[in-house]
């Protein structure tokens, strides 16, 4: 028996096959082979086509069946994993309305600053456990406000993960946690907020139907398992945002466990089982996959935009016709700190855990006599250590101290500079898995069909691939703390600037 994993990036579509007995991975692709692009129509903007999300998804799991390693037909479940906090809109016959407002958009953080001061703060950190901040409701709200015909016409509103399994199933269902994410759901009634309704001035029927998260949301049309060589009636039986689900692959599902990513964007991600909040919103609580009403599981994120999509711009200035290994090899020919060469990483719209700032990427102390490209790649990629150092800091102001964070081994995981800059920054070992959020969803998808009886079922076959320690000795505190002077500068006139206008 066969479970399919797909995960709906920002940058492409990963899927995965595995073996539900074995957990082990029998074919794995992504695609396209380029980067998808983020349109950004204005400065501060970020959408993209979720019919292009659409098309994409149907492509890589034909590829992945090209590789003819399995059948087909033996496929029993789907899991979706997607990209977070994205506004998905469609009418009354499942027709998009306007492409997507993705996650790191910023062009409703007025609102949602101004939904949290009306509100009241304490009452939405108390009962949201977030500031509405940039988020999906927010960006609804955006909608409403600058685009009332679109408004008009919609039916339902959705997070990309709901859109996807809609397009496969004909159903459209949403989960606690994709509502916590859109900052749509009240802890303390376990109900969808009707601060946020009453404030905003939605209306309750366009939300799906709340589905718990491990349960089928649909099941496969006809059409669509000809299309892709499935078996029709398949069940879609997870779906979770990237965070939680990169989680849920690494197996931190308890209290106290830390995972991390380092994709387009930056998170680190750690479990705990309080209904806890920042006062400041700069780190976000949202209910983990295997939250509910009678035992809390609560996704304590700290994500910072600007994390590979900042070794990507590197790359695409400096190194396009060398390989992101290439790169990464050039850059540990560097000796730590990169000849006084500093980058700040946050070009990817406005950074929650810098209080929703748009503080801009920047580098400092270039020098043309001495700074070559391997420069700029080692000072970018230990700019985006450095920022996962700072937002640790603030995850340890509120209670989180992990001492241990697993990962995958992908994306800037891969670079030996960024992981030892990342290990020592932190003065926390990282312990790697192989796998992705694709393989995640797969898991996801046996524990959503009963497939496998519960989450420690799944990962009988998990071991860690392997551990970095932290360096005895190392100038990273040093180096740091320049950094951070370099951030507290830009950030100050920032500051300043808003006050002038």
């Amino acid at each position: 028996m066969l479970l399919l994993g797909i995960d709906l990036g920002t940058s492409s579509v990963k899927v995965t096959v595995l073996d539900a007995a074995t957990q082990k991975c029998i074919a794995s692709v992504h695609y396209p082979e380029s980067e998808v692009d983020i349109i950004s129509l204005q400065p501060g903007w970020a959408e993209q086509s979720p019919d292009l999300w659409w098309e994409n998804v149907k492509q890589a799991i034909l590829k992945c069946n090209a590789t003819n390693i399995y059948d087909p037909k033996d496929i029993a479940a789907i899991g979706i994993a997607y990209q977070m906090h994205g506004l998905v809109l469609v009418d009354k016959d499942q027709h998009i309305l306007k492409n997507s407002i993705i996650w790191c958009d910023s062009r409703a953080v007025e609102i949602g600053d101004n939904a949290f001061n009306n509100i009241g703060n304490e009452k939405c950190l108390h009962r949201l456990l977030n500031s509405p901040g940039n988020f999906t409701a927010s960006k609804l709200a955006w909608v409403k406000e600058n685009e009332p015909a679109v408004y008009e016409k919609i039916d339902k509103v959705m997070l990309p993960g709901d859109f996807i399994s809609m397009k496969f199933t004909g159903d459209i269902t949403t989960t606690i946690s994709a509502l916590s994410e859109g900052i749509f759901w009240d802890y303390r009634s376990n109900t969808i907020s009707s601060d946020i309704t009453e404030y905003f001035g939605f209306d309750h029927s366009l939300f799906p139907q709340v589905q718990t998260l491990f349960a089928p949301h649909g099941f496969l049309k006809e059409s669509v398992a000809t299309r892709l060589s499935l078996k029709t009636g398949i069940p879609v039986s997870y779906k979770s945002g990237d965070q939680p689900n990169n989680a849920l692959s690494l197996n931190v599902l308890q209290p106290g466990e830390v995972a991390a990513t380092a994709g387009t964007s930056g998170v680190i991600y750690g479990v705990s089982n309080q209904l806890e909040y920042d006062q400041q919103s700069r780190i976000n609580s949202f209910a983990h996959v295997n939250h509910s009403e009678q035992e809390n599981r609560i996704g304590i994120l700290l994500c910072i935009n600007g994390s590979g999509i900042f070794n990507r711009w590197v790359k695409n200035l400096v190194g396009a016709n060398r390989t992101y290994a290439e790169l990464n090899q050039a850059a540990a020919e560097i000796k730590p700190g990169a000849n006084g060469l500093l980058a700040l990483p946050f070009g990817n719209g406005a950074e929650r855990m810098l209080n929703n700032q748009q503080v801009g990427a920047h580098f400092q102390q270039l020098d043309f006599n001495i700074h070559t490209y391997a420069h700029m790649v080692r000072a970018a990629q230990e700019g985006v250590a450095f920022a996962f150092r700072y937002g640790l800091d603030i995850m340890r102001e509120n209670g989180m101290h992990p001492t241990i964070i697993r990962a995958g081994k992908a994306n800037l995981f891969l670079s030996e500079v960024f992981t030892r800059s990342f290990v020592n920054a932190t003065n926390v070992a990282v312990e790697f898995y192989d796998g992705d959020g694709s393989y995640g969803a797969a898991l996801g998808a046996g524990i959503g069909a009963g497939i496998y009886s519960n989450a420690s079922d799944a990962f009988g076959n998990r071991k860690p691939s392997g551990c970095i320690e932290p360096e005895a000795k190392n100038n990273s505190e040093e180096l740091y703390q320049q950094w951070k002077y370099f951030l507290q500068e830009k950030s100050a006139n920032v500051n300043e600037e808003i006050q002038h206008i």
